[in-house]
């Protein structure tokens, strides 16, 4: 198989970008996604938030970090999606590692 027809197999799966609101569960994310969408009479776009439940194996991600996560079997009764990367950190997981690491 050539390495393009790998890569479009690789990404059939659907992949969003969201903020993590809650990491309280073990190897549980919650991500919360923003979609915008416009109105099918008044063409006006609209905001419409969605969370999803997403696995994180090594419990890497922090609340408020941007990732980006993708449809995977299902895991449990609501988890579908499992994390693919950290896109970005938040400021404040940064301050708690720094204080972290000075101890």
């Amino acid at each position: 198989m050539s390495e393009a027809t790998q890569t479009s197999t690789q990404s059939r799966r659907n992949e969003k970008v969201g903020q993590v609101v809650s990491t309280k569960m073990q190897k549980t994310i919650v991500v919360e996604v923003e979609m915008r969408k416009a109105h099918p009479k008044y063409k006006r776009v609209m905001k419409t938030n969605k969370k999803f439940y997403a696995h994180d194996e090594q419990n890497t991600a922090r609340v408020g970090d941007m990732v980006r996560i993708r449809e995977t079997r299902p895991l449990s009764k609501l988890k579908r999606w499992n994390l693919e990367e950290i896109v970005r950190r938040s400021a404040l997981a940064q301050v708690e590692e720094a204080a972290a690491a000075g101890k």
